[in-house]
């Protein structure tokens, strides 16, 4: 009876965590598809036995389409999109049907009004535009949360599906001013801190005579060059974001009590200059079982800096998530023939698992009505067609060694708080961690974007680049981190400001000047310093000197700093005389590094090699110039030819191009940007 049991159980088991283990291993290669469009199921048909000639294995619809599942209030629509589920299922092609909970359809602005986005001077906007939604209005979060739970019961159990989407871009669109707003922001405050007198204290109303009486008088910032105190705009943008994620942790709840065990994924587009919200509490979460984001590098081949922008996208969105990454979109428009393909294969070193091409065809209407896809307007494929089939032909031939897991030694730590704090600098938080994270494309390591509050930080070196707000937490963090043996680097603007974003009247680098033994005075601006310059240097040129070789640099402020115990490394030489610029202290176990300058791989990267050796961290492959490159396993390399030139990767004894299929004894050249996937024998 009990191995009967036992049997039984199993049987209802193994599927399950083998379905799992599928979804996790392997590479997708596929589109985003519109069929609400026309709706043809004819057109449909055609379509996908397009998609299945060309080897693709996903397909993500559903975006931005709620009223072609609910056209109007209560009325749902979904017998025509059953009909293309099941066209999908019998091609073999898995779905991502997004759940479309914004943009809300007109009908539901109409029926409350509260939704529509009112600007900062108190104008109801018509929403002409995507994302034109208040996201924490009550009336919007009932009916989405209505539509996403019909959606998800209809199709939980489709054999085509592959993964709800949750959203679109939720950092995107802009943000109301509405009364109720304000009204929600009073009650966040409310929860927040309890008292009136504590409020005025964390927001120094008593600058400018701002004091309040009640939480009712608290008015919402406006925006431009004098949008109010500091203090008041981080609540307040805390505030939004933290809308934002209750309201898609809600829509998650609701997919998993439907679907429960089916994956999550989004196009995470949280960093939009409209709203930009906090994605590191959804990331580590782990609630988003699949983080996914749309990858543009733009249209060219021969340049790199659109890749690399797009690749430090992938990053700042998965955190340190283990899990797998979707590009659940990925460009189309007017790419040169093969930048696709170099993109795709670029994306596989930062734990990439798919490619899905946006879009499939070139659309007939809209605000997109311009944008090529990879069938032209008429529906005949065109050569963007032909490249995804390529990728889907030769993904299939290494997929069983992806997507590669990144064994990161090197935290870098992001900060949302920072960002918006740091919007008064010339370089914001942003800037400085895509600096740091530069210096580990360029030598192929793998590095984990990180908020330190969150992480267990396990890692050899800790980059803190411009955290401008340091809380509590951050800074004990930091100090347990070093005192157990941790070295960690902190560029200026970091350590500036307390929780509240009231710059700190302790000594600065606020909480943790004793960890790195100085004392920063101020800062000075380089421009106006530069009427000193020994050198006759004009407007924000520098030269940092480190270790007795000279190094010209820019920025626009530099730190004073006074060591107070740290033994100074490397001063900035051009000016009157020499300032200190980067420190080194012993703290416990560990060590504290400051550079008194914006992070920037002029002054960090002789630093950085020194450490590299001195902490025992892993090394990328040893490739020329111009090549990407990821160890994806014991025997198993992933190379990509980012230059017009033929380069030569050195190598003893025999190896195998899965990719290509032919064998190497010894050096093997790479074409101009191809790419090739060797197993070591």
């Amino acid at each position: 009876m009990k191995t009967s049991k036992l049997l039984s159980l199993l049987l209802i088991v193994i599927p399950f965590f083998f379905g799992v283990a599928t979804n996790a291993q392997g590479l997708y290669v596929g589109s985003n598809y519109h069929p609400h469009d026309d709706k043809n199921i004819e057109k449909i048909k055609s379509d996908i036995q397009l998609m299945k000639a060309a080897g693709f294995t996903s397909v993500r619809m559903g975006h931005l389409a709620w009223d072609s599942y609910e056209p109007a209030e209560g009325r749902f629509d979904f017998e025509w999109f059953d009909k293309v589920m099941d066209l999908m299922d019998k091609a073999g092609i898995k779905v991502i049907l997004d759940i479309a909970v914004h943009p809300a359809p007109i009908w539901l602005h109409k029926k409350f009004p509260s939704i529509d986005i009112v600007d900062p001077t108190g104008n109801q906007l018509y929403p002409n535009h995507r994302y034109m939604d208040d996201t924490g209005d009550p009336n919007f979060q009932k009916y989405a949360l209505r539509f996403t739970d019909v959606i998800t019961k209809r199709y939980a159990k489709h054999p085509a599906l592959l993964a709800f989407g949750i959203d679109n871009e939720s950092g995107d669109g802009p943000i109301s001013y509405s009364e109720t707003v304000r009204l929600r922001f009073v009650d966040w405050l409310r929860k927040k801190y309890g008292s009136i007198d504590v409020l005025n204290k964390a927001w120094a109303n008593q600058r400018w005579s701002r004091n309040l009486n009640q939480f009712e008088e608290v008015g919402l910032p406006s925006v431009g060059p004098k949008n109010g105190a500091p203090e008041k705009i981080l609540d307040f943008r805390v505030f939004i974001s933290d809308e934002v994620n209750q309201f898609l942790f809600k829509v998650i709840d609701k997919v998993n009590a439907n679907a429960p065990n089916v994956l999550t994924n989004t196009n995470a587009w949280f960093y939009s200059a409209l709203k930009y919200i906090d994605w590191a509490e959804m990331a580590y979460s782990g609630k988003m079982t699949r983080e996914g984001c749309g990858f543009y590098p733009g249209n060219s081949l021969t340049t790199n800096w659109g890749v690399m922008n797009s690749a430090f996208g992938i990053s700042r969105i998965q955190f340190e998530s283990t899990n797998p990454f979707w590009c659940s979109e990925f460009t189309t428009m007017t790419a040169v023939p093969n930048s696709i393909r170099k993109s795709a294969y670029a994306t596989l070193m930062y734990g990439n698992q798919m490619v899905c091409g946006w879009t499939w065809q070139s659309m007939h209407s809209g605000e997109e009505q311009y944008l090529e896809g990879m069938l032209d307007w008429d529906g005949i494929p065109n050569r963007k067609y032909e490249e995804y089939k390529k990728m889907a032909t030769e993904f299939k031939k290494i997929e069983k060694f992806f997507p590669y897991k990144l064994q990161s030694e090197v935290g870098l730590a992001s900060s949302f708080p920072s960002q918006i704090a740091s919007s008064y600098f010339p370089e914001q938080q942003e800037n400085q961690l895509q600096a740091c994270w530069g210096l580990f494309y360029y030598r192929n390591m793998d590095a984990n974007v990180v908020e330190i509050s969150r992480s267990a930080l396990k890692y050899k070196l800790l980059i803190v680049p411009g955290i401008t707000v340091m809380d509590e937490t951050t800074a004990t963090k930091i100090r347990d981190f070093v005192k157990n043996g941790g070295t960690v680097i902190m560029t200026s603007n970091s350590a500036v400001v307390d929780e509240t974003g009231k710059v700190f009247a302790s000594t600065r680098p606020g909480r943790l000047s004793d960890v790195f033994g100085i004392r920063v005075a101020s800062f000075e601006e380089t421009e106006t310093f530069n009427e000193i310059s020994r050198k006759s240097y004009k407007g924000k040129k520098l030269e940092f000197t480190y270790k007795g070789n000279a190094i010209d640099t820019e920025s626009s402020w530099f730190d004073v700093i006074e060591p107070k115990g740290a033994e100074v490394i490397g001063s900035i030489t051009s000016l009157d005389k020499d300032y200190p610029m980067m420190t080194s202290n012993k703290y416990g176990k560990g060590r504290a590094i400051y550079v008194g300058l914006p992070a920037d791989g002029s002054v960090l990267n002789p630093l950085l090699d020194e450490l590299i050796v001195e902490l025992g961290i892993k090394k990328g492959p040893d490739v020329p110039a111009g090549v990407m490159a990821r160890q994806i396993d014991k025997n198993h390399y992933l190379y990509l030819n980012i230059s017009g030139e033929n380069k030569e990767i050195k190598m003893t004894g025999k190896s195998r191009s899965i990719l290509f299929d032919k064998d190497y004894n010894g050096s093997f050249t790479i074409p101009p940007y191809e790419p090739e996937f060797i197993e070591i024998k």
